[in-house]
């Protein structure tokens, strides 16, 4: 009990000194009301915010010296009545902006503004926003309305509106339990919960004697998807994370980091907060709005197929409410000791490495989650530029010595020649795709053949099928975290995803099936389900037809039995009885479009990095493959490289 009672008398000096150098550090005339802590970041509360927009090294210089983000906000009483603040700000803003909605936020003294054309809402230097600000006491927020309609990003903003006043309590808590003051960091473990030695359930469990934090917590998709009464049932449970085992009770974690929304790497999160979770979960803008999609999807699948879904609608809502995002390069304390920066993995939309400073200066972290280091039409090559590096953690999906890709201009011309070929041949053309990052890398190469290269202007239809299509609505919401080329194509109205090429399936899909030569895009790249196991029950036993597979398919999964040369597979009809089809469609694999770094780019990536790491581990690998990466990394680069397997805990520091 005495020693509880001295450490809530550090965490009531320590914030009162940071709290007086604050106010310290404000204009006389800003009208200081209150600061307090929401979340990882510090909020002023003013009365005349005006002082503090007219200098913009005003809260530069603040937020500097306390090495926080600072939000100021009016104080309540300074806030204009919302119908005459809309009246305001309706002229200060241009037409050809193009404004969806304005909507007031009073738990948080926000209006939230939606355009098409956000940059023109925000003005030169941010002079709208300071404008808005200074004659109406709101504080704006500006969002994109993505070019093609959204129906996920419209409800995850609808909800973050209606639990406000939730959200408001929510990131006090946080603020409070971040904040409070760590004697000592005296050692750092990890702990591997899955995805080592595996491709699948990625989680690692990080400790010190203060902190607990788990980045990535997912699921396997093959056993998952059957639903969690058949996995429990099963004599080998390999779905999930053994969070079980790791002496742990949720409730003991400080937080939750994701590096990106991909279902082995967040599909168990919803889990933990059915089960009492009440803790923040880290992530970027554009994987928080691509978790809602993929984790509701899952649901779907899994009581489509009969099954038992993990976890409710209400545990996913739950999750996104507790979500705190972050763009790259902001830094953000985390726990008393931990501060998480996200740098670019160029995998998928908002994908991440993670970086974590523990201690003051005791230890560094980069964790790539998945990571691609090499070309696509999409992204930036991850990042390789970061403060410090003590260990490395690297996934090993290709890590193996035979894992070359092709050249990727090579590997788009031959996936184009199989497709003119089969078109020819009066045959269609199955790519089963991850609606998230692979359809659309596919989407940007056949838009490019078909309307720019003459020798690849086939006129037949390209089939969307699944969540391709609203994943790629996602995408333009996010333009900042693309590549600049695609980018600008985006804010110029050209998105490449809404090419005239392109026809959406809804409905009933007897039209593709009874036309002539088309181009199927489907959701369930390794056809564990999903448009893609659909389209292929129907086109398998014609070999004028072809399956490519342009992605990753996990030991387990039809897709890689299909590949290996399967020539028949019982399946469930409409009624959901088993009949057997047979597989006379060739197959083909087109290398080269992965988001996952080949094995080339793996070693060229830990090469390049600034500084080299002291330690490396590989993890999101077949065991082979994360040996054979971790024996050629410790070679070349002449670092303490193992391949750690599930369960393996390593003191660190």
């Amino acid at each position: 009990m005495e020693e509880r009672t001295v450490r809530e008398e550090r965490v009531k000096e320590s914030t009162e000194a940071i709290f007086n150098r604050i106010r310290e550090m404000l204009p006389s005339d800003a009208g200081f009301v209150r600061v307090e802590y929401e979340g990882p970041d510090i909020m002023v509360v003013l009365k005349n915010t005006k002082a503090v927009f007219s200098d913009d090294s005003i809260v530069r210089n603040i937020a500097a010296a306390v090495k926080k983000k600072l939000i100021i906000r009016s104080d309540p009483s300074s806030l204009m009545d919302p119908q005459k603040a809309t009246d305001v700000i309706k002229p200060l803003i241009p037409d050809t902006a193009e404004v969806g909605s304005i909507k007031f936020v009073p738990e948080f003294g926000e209006v939230h503004i939606t355009a098409l054309k956000p940059g023109l809402v925000i003005g030169k230097g941010g002079s709208l926003l300071k404008a808005i600000a200074t004659q109406t006491g709101w504080a704006p927020k500006v969002y994109r309305i993505p070019s093609m309609s959204s129906d996920t990003i419209t409800g995850v903003r609808q909800l973050m509106l209606n639990e406000a006043p939730f959200r408001k309590k929510f990131l006090s808590s946080v603020g409070k339990s971040i904040n409070r003051p760590v004697v000592n960091t005296e050692w750092l473990k990890a702990t591997a919960l899955g995805g080592y030695k595996e491709v699948g359930r990625s989680s690692l469990l990080l400790e010190t004697p203060n902190s607990k934090v788990i980045i990535d917590c997912g699921v396997s998709p093959e056993p998952s998807v059957k639903g969690v009464d058949a996995v429990l049932n099963s004599d080998s449970n390999k779905a999930f994370p053994y969070l079980d085992s790791a002496n742990i009770s949720i409730n003991e974690l400080d937080a939750v980091v994701i590096t990106h929304a991909h279902m082995d790497h967040i599909g168990f999160i919803p889990y933990l907060f059915k089960f009492g979770y009440e803790g923040p979960v880290y992530c970027t803008p554009p994987t928080r709005d691509l978790a809602a999609l993929l984790l509701n999807d899952y649901m779907k699948l899994v009581i489509r197929g009969g099954g038992t879904p993990l976890y409710e609608e209400k545990d996913v809502r739950k999750m996104l409410t507790h979500m705190i995002t972050r763009d790259y390069g902001e830094v953000t304390n985390i726990t008393g000791e931990m501060k998480l920066t996200y740098h670019n993995a160029g995998h998928i939309l908002g994908s991440a490495i993670v970086h974590l400073h523990v201690g003051e200066g005791l230890y560094n972290i980069v964790h790539t989650g998945d990571m691609k280091y090499g070309f696509t039409r999409l992204y930036d090559p991850a990042s390789v530029k970061y403060p410090r590096i003590d260990s490395l953690f690297i996934e090993s999906t290709y890590g193996g010595h035979n894992d070359i890709s092709k050249n990727r201009q090579d590997a788009e011309i031959e996936l184009m020649d199989t497709i003119k070929k089969t078109i020819n041949n009066n045959g269609k053309v199955l790519i089963p795709l991850f609606s998230v990052g692979r359809s659309q890398e596919l989407q940007m190469v056949l838009e490019n053949y078909m309307t720019g290269n003459p020798n690849y202007k086939l006129d037949v239809p390209v089939y969307l099928d699944g969540m391709i299509l609203e994943a790629s609505a996602i995408h333009t919401a996010y333009p900042e975290y693309l590549k600049e080329s695609l980018r600008n194509r985006i804010l110029s109205d050209r998105s490449p995803f809404e090419s005239e090429i392109f026809e959406v399936v809804k409905g009933e899909r007897e039209e593709v099936f009874e036309k002539g030569p088309s181009i199927i895009l489907a959701s369930g790249g390794m056809m564990n389900g999903g448009a893609s196991l659909e389209y292929f029950k129907r086109l398998a036993d014609d070999p004028k037809n072809t399956i490519v597979f342009v992605g990753y398919n996990s030991v387990s999964s039809l897709g890689r039995r299909v590949q290996n040369g399967l020539k028949e597979v019982p399946l469930p009809d409409e009624d959901g009885h088993l009949v057997s089809v047979p597989i006379n469609i060739s197959v083909k694999t087109a290398e080269g479009f992965s988001g996952h770094s080949d094995r080339r780019q793996l070693m060229r990536f830990v090469e390049d990095l600034r500084p080299s790491p002291k330690n490396i581990f590989t993890m999101h690998g077949e065991e082979q493959k994360c040996e054979d990466l971790a024996r050629a990394l410790a070679r070349v680069v002449r670092a303490d490289a193992r391949a750690p397997m599930n369960l393996d805990t390593i003191r660190l520091k």
